[in-house]
């Protein structure tokens, strides 16, 4: 994993402004078995040193949710794309950035929801617990952001989902 702090431009209190990138780490992943642990594994330790070096806090919720999204998304990438899976973190005094890429070009869509289904249900998840989800195609594949708020309590437009 490679963590860069990014240019600080303060704002009007001193501190970096609250969009602003404090912190971003990227890392490849070759789909080997436990790829997907140490995924999750990249994530806490990204969350940690980000608590370290900068003055802010991040929730055990917040943890646990990007744990999960950096599951979920992870998983979807290997099941579904041939070759080696991107992902990057980013963090702002507001949010956690996760960044996945994979060689897959096709836009993946959630199914309806049925709680009879047996699987297929991470795009679903993710959608619901994150305040914005992204899909970008690239020249090669796709990329997916989603967007994980530093709070304690899910925004409004993540608890109406």
């Amino acid at each position: 994993m490679r963590a860069t702090p990014e240019a600080s431009h303060d704002d009007d209190d001193g501190g970096p402004a609250p969009d602003e990138y404090l912190i971003r780490a990227d890392y490849a992943l070759s789909g080997g078995d436990g790829c997907i642990a140490d995924a999750r594994r990249h994530a806490l330790a990204f969350l940690d040193q980000a608590e370290a070096d900068y003055p802010l806090s991040v929730p055990a919720r917040t943890r646990d949710l990007t744990q999960l999204v950096v599951s979920e998304l992870v998983t979807n990438a290997l099941k579904y794309a041939p070759g080696p899976v991107l992902v990057e973190l980013r963090i702002t005094a507001r949010v956690v950035n996760v960044v996945v890429w994979d060689s897959d070009p096709t836009v993946p869509a959630a199914r309806v929801a049925d709680p009879g289904r047996i699987g297929q249900h991470g795009l679903e998840i993710v959608k619901a617990i994150t305040e914005a989800l992204f899909v970008e195609q690239q020249p090669v594949g796709k990329c997916i952001t989603a967007r994980i708020a530093l709070t304690d309590t899910p925004s409004s437009g993540t608890a109406r989902r």
